[in-house]
């Protein structure tokens, strides 16, 4: 992979823009605004994909593989950080001598000087930029927004509003949320993660620290939190306001219920207003809270705010239903970190009545397997009913000796609910002899794991369940 130099300068005139890893969620959403901007736009990725076809819709020249002829006549180069020094597109850029960038610098370079709306944290991130979105919008604003997915409501990752509001997803994996000029920051959560780039928990805490106090009007930071606890304790930042079902809470959630969409209360100074919301999971009662605080910050009573958060729908791969056979539901989560798996198999139980849940679990990168093997087969085992364990996604990194899907399954302390089955067809066909009417098959992941769905359906179609044990 190759880390971001925020040194580098941004060009004040972009020109044509050229995308290494265009395919991305991030990344197609950024090239999606630098067409509405009228810019000329090209990139390259390693597959095809929706989010390649619909660039190419718009307008953009995207091509599929990576190849030095890509870069064409491309004045600047942007590229994510999940691609490698020898990429030859990257590789010609620099002996050109061309400006190279990366993605968080590309959206500094997009937001400008707007009033910027930054929502970071290990987990919810996505789903609480998608809702502080949809409720803008449901309050009559017109924001310009990135997220990480695609929101379902309004079919897209990103858009480009009049207003002078900005709204983003701020990626902290590999330290560039303090690049922005942000106002008002959101932390959902500070659970430690990407040590890889980090070193130590410690290290991790500061960079939310530095990122809340840099923010110029309003710090928005979870109340139950064991991280976020430990980074407000630090913070200098005079305006931080708190979320949470913790007493002390300045926007506090009580009586949850998780009977289907779930609902809550929310108190703010005094008033308590009730809120049902279309997605299930008692995690996105915590995350609602957070966004109404953020739209209290902005200036929003709280009634109103709460309304139009109620009608958020959700985000493209966040308990995204993809088809029913024989009885059975296929569903697909972005889940890749133990109490995000948690949140999410957590939140279908409340839905799926008497039927049982198969976790399809892909793990993420090499070095997080290494890490956290050991949690991730605590919560699959205590959560789902089976658990099929696919090899691991390396993403940007190379493999590790002895690191698979394995070491997942001999961390189960029950055998017969797990199994390791690093052929896709293979895992699609033991899925559905394992899989009965009115269970649910959830592919858990933020690699690839999506595109074994259709086999997984195709599998259920003529395949008799075989059972097992409970």
């Amino acid at each position: 992979m190759i880390r971001p130099d925020l040194s580098l300068p941004i060009p004040d005139n972009i020109g044509a823009a050229h995308f290494i890893g265009i395919g991305g969620s991030g990344m197609s959403g950024l090239a999606r605004m630098f067409l509405a901007r009228g810019i000329r736009v090209s990139g390259s990725d390693r597959a095809d994909s929706d989010a390649l076809r619909q660039l190419a819709l718009l307008g953009a020249r995207v091509h599929v593989g990576h190849d030095a002829a890509n870069l064409g006549d491309a004045d600047t180069v942007i590229h994510t950080g999940a691609i490698w020094p020898e990429n030859p597109e990257y590789v010609l850029a620099k002996e050109r001598g061309m400006p190279v960038i990366h993605r968080s610098q590309a959206l500094h370079w997009l937001i400008g000087g707007r009033r910027l709306v930054s929502v970071a944290g290990a987990h919810g991130k996505t789903t609480s930029t998608g809702m502080i979105i949809t409720a803008l919008h449901e309050l009559g604003a017109d924001p310009s927004f990135v997220n990480g997915g695609v929101i379902a409501q309004l079919g897209t990752s990103s858009g480009t509003g009049v207003d002078e509001l900005f709204v983003v997803e701020a990626d902290e994996s590999d330290g560039t949320f303090l690049l922005y000029d942000t106002s008002i920051a959101l932390i959902t959560n500070v659970d430690p993660d990407h040590l890889d780039h980090y070193g130590t928990n410690d290290a991790f805490d500061d960079a939310f620290a530095r990122f809340a106090d840099a923010a110029r009007e309003s710090v928005v930071i979870s109340a139950d939190d064991p991280g976020a606890l430990r980074v407000t304790a630090r913070l200098t930042h005079p305006n931080v306001i708190t979320f949470g079902e913790s007493d002390g809470a300045d926007v506090r959630v009580t009586d949850i219920t998780t009977d289907g969409p779930v609902s809550f209360a929310l108190t703010y100074r005094g008033a308590t207003e009730r809120a049902r919301l279309e997605i299930p999971g008692a995690h996105n009662a915590i995350n609602a809270a957070g966004v109404v605080a953020v739209l209290l910050s902005l200036g929003y009573e709280l009634e109103p705010a709460l309304r139009a958060v109620e009608g958020f729908a959700g985000t493209i791969r966040r308990f995204e239903l993809h088809g029913v056979t024989r009885g059975v539901s296929v569903f697909d989560d972005y889940a890749h970190h133990p109490t995000e798996v948690a949140a999410a198999l957590a939140a279908a139980r409340t839905v799926i009545g008497e039927g049982r849940i198969i976790a399809v679990h892909q793990p993420h990168t090499y070095s997080r397997t290494q890490q956290m093997y050991r949690e991730f087969a605590e919560v699959l085992e205590e959560y789902a009913d089976h658990t099929v364990v696919l090899d691991v996604y390396g993403a940007r990194e190379d493999p590790i000796p002895g690191v698979t899907g394995a070491l997942v399954r001999d961390a189960f302390a029950a055998p017969d609910h797990v199994a390791y089955v690093a052929d896709w067809q293979e895992a699609a066909d033991y899925t559905a002899t394992v899989a009965r009417e009115g269970d649910y098959v959830i592919t858990l992941g933020c690699g690839n794991v999506y595109l074994i769905i259709p086999q997984l359906l195709e599998a259920l179609s003529h395949t008799a369940p075989a059972g097992v044990t409970d």
